[in-house]
Formats: structure tokens, sequence, C-alpha cells
């Protein structure tokens, strides 16, 4: 859902128009594509998601599909979730489209995830295409204000999947995946977390400092921005990890706040 979200807005907000039936087709482009890349993560994962209790009773490990046709549905509709974008929207779309796709399950799923604690850091990317897709599906380029997206995405990830890790640690551990909290501990991965949460600060900004979002959208995002660099140090206090799930709910409201503050702000036309 905060993939379509996400893409929804990059649609939205890039200057120009699309007509609706196209824009609709984008979006279902785009969840199509994340719901495939869920389907063949699960598949590539079903041996590790039998024994973590947050992901044993998925299809796969649960035994109510086949493994084989749980792979032949994922990479049939990536396929066409590509397709129907190049040739309904346009290929500047769908380029970015098609690599989100292969970036989460070759370079996440197959590459960094059983391999290193640095796996959500790169494998993140992934999730932070959807504005930068929404965008040029409208306007048929990617620019400076549609990277800044991304990098805002991209630096939102870690702390965002990092709180919930520091809960789900033993889940990740018996099945020999190096989380962060898992390899290195819970205080390294809680000044992590305060880490890219401060830089998280900056780069909230880069669409005032780019001239696309207002005053107003900043002084939103440096408020969430310093809201959530506070859950991050109570979070580092917290030698029982309670606030974890705290942090972790607070960022998926951090994203939607600023999300939404760049709708308003080009709808009362404050930029």
């Amino acid at each position: 859902m905060l993939v379509v979200f996400t893409g929804w807005i990059g649609m939205v907000i890039a200057p120009g128009h699309l007509h609706p039936v196209l824009a609709a087709t984008a979006i279902l482009c785009i969840t199509v594509a994340a719901g495939a890349s869920g389907a063949i993560n699960m598949w590539y994962d079903r041996d590790i998601d039998a024994i973590m209790r947050r992901t044993r009773s998925r299809p796969l490990p649960a035994g109510r599909m086949d493994p084989a046709e749980a792979l032949g549905f994922g990479v049939v509709l990536a396929l066409l979730s590509v397709l129907v974008m190049a040739l309904a929207v346009n290929y500047v779309a769908a380029s970015p489209l098609a690599i989100a796709i292969a970036f989460y399950v070759f370079v996440y799923t197959v590459w960094l995830k059983r391999r290193t604690p640095q796996n959500i850091v790169i494998g993140g990317a992934a999730g932070a295409f959807p504005p930068m897709i929404g965008w040029a599906a409208t306007t048929g380029d990617v620019s400076l204000v549609s990277l800044s997206l991304f990098a805002l995405i991209f630096m939102w990830t870690p702390p965002h999947f990092w709180a919930l890790a520091l809960v789900k640690n033993g889940d990740y551990k018996n099945a020999g995946v190096p989380m962060l909290p898992v390899v290195a501990g819970d205080l390294a991965t809680k000044r992590q977390i305060l880490v890219y949460t401060v830089l998280l600060l900056p780069v909230s900004l880069a669409p005032c400092a780019l001239g696309f979002a207002s005053l107003a959208y900043a002084a939103v995002a440096a408020a969430m921005s310093l809201a959530f660099i506070g859950f991050a140090l109570r979070l580092l206090r917290d030698a029982q990890n309670r606030t974890a799930m705290k942090l972790f709910g607070f960022s998926l409201l951090y994203l939607f706040v600023l999300f939404a503050a760049l709708i308003a702000d080009r709808a009362l036309g404050l930029a």
C-alpha cells in the first residue's frame, strides 16, 4: 500500500497532466509489479519463511500453494506490468518499474538478504522507486525533484525496518538472516537508526531547496523529522526496546504526512 501511495503522489504532484484512464493504468501497473515482486520473493524465501513466526502462515510455507505456480504467477505479472506501462503510458515510466522489480528480486532477495546486514540499506532502493515512476508517468522524464523523493524513501527505509527488526530479532536469528540486530546487536542497531534519522532531516527538505516545495512544507518536514529523531533518541536509551514499535508506527506516519504535505503544497499553489 505504501508503494502504491507514494507512486500515486509522484504522479499527482508532477507538472503536467495525465488522462485519468492512463493514470489508473499506471497505478495498476505499480500495484501489480509490487505484488509480483512479493510473490517471487516469497517463492525464493519459502524455506526461511517457514521458520519465522511472522511469515510461516504465508501461502507457500503453509502449503496452500504450489511453489512452481507461485513463481509463474510472479514472473507473468512482473512482465505484464512492465509491458502495459510501456505500451499504455510511456517507456520512461516502464524503465524504473522494471529496474525496481529486478532490484528487489535479484539484488535484495537473492543477493543481499541472506549475506549482509546492509541488506535493507541497499535493497531498500527497490521501494524508493515508486514516486519516480509516478513522476515519469506524468512527465515522461526523471527530474531532480523525483530523485529527491527517491532519496527520501531510501534514507527512511533503514530506521523504519530496523525498528521492526529489533522486535523480530529472534525470528531472523532462528532463520539465519543477518539483519543488523542479529549481527551487530541492539545497541549498534539503535545507533544506526539515530544516524539515519538525523540524515533524513536535510533529505526531507530537498524538495524545498530545489524550489519545488514551499516553506510551509519545509516546516512540516522539519517538525516531523525532529520528532523522528526524538523517537530514535528515546529508543537509544530504552534497554527493553519498548519504543521500537512506537518508532516503527511513527515512521509510517512520517512518510504519509510528508507526502500529504507535498500534495497540499501543490493543491494550494504555495510553491
